[in-house]
């Protein structure tokens, strides 16, 4: 009895002490939601998702001053302070912007950056084109542009905005370019003279080289550290740099290295109505140079699909050059030195993404820039490469149907079968960076803010426009107009007397080339 008299105060104690926890742990979550919803009703609390910027959700991380997504010329830009503050606290405390060279859409970049890379093109393409390529570049950290513009490129709507651009400067085709290439040095040499008076890709080549020629004085001119030639249907893919950035890729090369090269990837679409394929294509076909040798020769006929070579168009990829003394082109796809043989080496995880043949109107489009015969014997004439050859009779002799069928059998990757299997086996790879770059920019508003911040040409220069196109001679196929060549060639016939280097002298252009084909297994071994 007496035991029992001594355990009751002690259950009792215990069921107290319950009773005051349980009440605490009920009343004390309740206190503390309605001490929250008090100081949210006053605004004490500063809910991260309502500092994302209410005027304009799509706002692009890492840019300053962008402008809203409106289309509209009154859209009111958003302040720079707010713009990177808000990022970096949203994204986690951090104080750089998602790309260390985006700063802000008209990207200026700091007062000395290192080291200064340009890029030079040939163009004749649409603003739809071009800007998505050039501002991609500009996120990589590429400073100034050498745009040699014609057709389309050249119209002054289009140049109007181009122009307007920081760091881009337009070259036109006039009579007075192609009097001075008519003079140039490569001109009156042996190594190019392969290709002159060729029509359609031979006459490209051509005028590509006579380009670059001309950029490598503008880019010594601008205090450029290094050179590279790139279409408007190329993205560079700087992988193995410790940022996505090509200045960075650059920086790490060896002061004793002259040139760089890319090997290339060519674009696997896998569907026939691409339409923007800087945004909408993310699957690619490695290079050789990439591959192991056992993987590429095993699965060869698996990658072509019966096609003529493993790629559709070239394999040789595209290289930079360090800006130096005696530098020159050698075709489109290299550059060389005059005075001595340059240290050259490739990329083992960067790349060039060439995004060929990614639009069924790309068919045509070949097709309407020639005027060759569709026959297997005059298409030699106008193209290099065996599939634009068969691409061309294609397009000139069949019906919109049948050229749909033959797209998708030759271009299309439709079998997802075979797709994972060249996935797995790492011919096929998967690259969702300039994709993702390019949708960023976009719904940033970037390039509808470029357009309508361009100003407009003014009656004199569209005038002069006109007359500039109603001057010029129709250009035979080395790119250089009849008249002009005579009146170069006049004085001593200088452009018809083909001098030999002293250097490299039996070297001649780098034309587009298929990667190693089956046949050459041998070879490899």
């Amino acid at each position: 009895m007496a035991g029992a008299s001594h355990r009751a105060p002690i259950s009792a104690s215990h069921y107290a002490l319950a009773s005051r926890l349980l009440l605490l742990l009920t009343a004390l979550p309740l206190a503390l939601a309605a001490l929250a919803f008090v100081l949210q009703w006053r605004g004490g609390v500063d809910d991260p998702l309502s500092r994302w910027p209410s005027a304009d959700p799509r706002a692009f991380p890492g840019m300053d001053n962008s402008p809203t997504g409106s289309s509209s010329p009154a859209a009111p830009l958003l302040a720079a302070s707010s713009a990177a503050s808000d990022c970096a606290e949203i994204l986690g405390g951090s104080s750089s912007p998602s790309f260390p060279y985006f700063r802000g859409w008209r990207f200026a970049f700091e007062s000395d950056p290192k080291p200064k890379i340009c890029v030079t093109t040939s163009t004749s393409a649409g603003l739809e084109q071009i800007l998505p390529w050039l501002f991609y570049h500009k996120v990589l950290g590429v400073t100034q542009f050498f745009l040699f513009v014609e057709g389309k490129a050249a119209k002054p709507h289009v140049s109007a905005v181009l122009e307007s651009i920081p760091g881009v400067k337009v070259i036109y085709r006039t009579r007075e370019l192609e009097e001075q290439q008519a003079r140039s040095r490569i001109w009156n040499e042996t190594w190019l003279a392969g290709f002159f008076y060729k029509p359609c890709n031979y006459e490209l080549f051509v005028k590509q080289s006579l380009n670059m020629e001309m950029a490598i004085v503008m880019a010594r001119d601008a205090a450029m550290d290094w050179i590279i030639h790139l279409d408007t249907d190329e993205l560079i893919h700087p992988a193995g740099a410790a940022e996505y950035s090509l200045r960075r890729l650059l920086a790490d090369v060896p002061s004793n290295v002259d040139m760089v090269i890319f090997p290339n990837y060519e674009s696997s679409i896998e569907r026939d109505d691409i339409k923007d394929p800087f945004s909408e294509v993310s699957m690619f076909k490695k290079n050789y140079d990439h591959l192991p040798k056992e993987t590429y020769f095993g699965m060869y006929k698996e990658a072509t699909r019966g096609n003529p070579n493993y790629f559709l168009t070239y394999g040789n990829g595209k290289s930079a050059a360090r800006i130096q003394d005696h530098l020159r082109p050698n075709g489109a796809h290299r550059w060389h030195n005059y005075m001595k043989n340059p240290n050259e080496i490739k990329l083992e995880e960067a790349a060039v993404l060439h995004y060929t043949y990614t639009k069924f109107s790309d068919l045509t489009s070949r097709r309407d820039r020639c005027g060759c015969k569709p026959t297997k014997e005059d298409v030699k004439r106008c193209f290099m490469l065996d599939f634009d050859r068969d691409a061309f009779i294609i397009a000139s002799t069949a019906s919109e149907e049948e050229m749909l069928r033959w797209y998708n059998e030759h271009v299309v990757w439709t079998d997802k079968q075979l797709n994972l299997k060249l996935l797995r086996k790492g011919i096929l790879t998967r690259i969702y960076a300039p994709m993702a770059i390019v949708q960023g920019l976009r719904e940033s508003g970037i390039f509808s803010s470029t357009i309508v911040s361009a100003q407009p040409l003014s009656r004199a220069k569209v005038l002069a426009s006109n007359d500039n196109t109603r001057n010029r001679t129709r250009a035979n196929p080395s790119g250089l107009s009849v008249n002009s060549v005579e009146k170069a060639g006049s004085k001593d016939s200088q452009a018809f007397a083909r001098k030999i280097l002293e250097v490299g002298a039996t070297m001649e252009a780098v034309p587009p080339v298929s990667p190693p084909h089956l046949d050459e297994l041998d070879q490899h071994q």
